[in-house]
């Protein structure tokens, strides 16, 4: 179930009284991105047909969901078809600032956590479990790597 928003309350922040309310969600950022993330793809996907194959649910999150939080589609969407799927973007919005120099290059991964979490709690909601881990190796490009864990 979605939670509805408080009057007042912008539809994209939960209520104060819902489990995913950023208060009750302390801890390191991935931990705390991930359940605040939950309710975003049911809203994004309403109008969709079930998505049933892994690599059609990481377009979803390429395409749609990248469009919709970043105003911009993810760069490309490699796969080993083996379960482990690398998504690049070579101008990730949150890191374009931090592009001036390389004195940022080491700090940048930090930058990268909510956006782990973002993925992994879309991906939970359709129904896959998986890791996410980020990495950069040139500003202000990124890649994410999703491992889907098979049950």
């Amino acid at each position: 179930m979605i939670p509805t928003p408080a009057p007042g309350n912008p539809a994209w922040l939960p209520p104060s009284s819902s489990p995913w309310a950023p208060q009750a969600w302390p801890g390191d950022p991935p931990a705390s991105a991930w359940p605040k993330c939950l309710p975003l793809p049911p809203r994004l996907s309403r109008e969709t047909l079930a998505y049933r194959e892994e690599l059609d649910i990481l377009k979803f999150l390429c395409k749609d969901l990248w469009m919709a939080v970043f105003q911009k589609q993810m760069d490309s969407l490699r796969t080993n078809h083996q379960g482990t799927y690398v998504l690049q973007d070579n101008s990730f919005p949150l890191l374009i600032r931090m592009a001036s120099g390389l004195q940022y290059l080491e700090e940048a991964p930090k930058f990268l956590a909510f956006t782990c979490g973002l993925l992994r709690g879309t991906l939970c909601t359709l129904g896959v479990k998986s890791l996410v881990t980020a990495s950069v190796a040139a500003l202000p490009a990124c890649k994410f790597q999703v491992v889907i864990q098979k049950s």
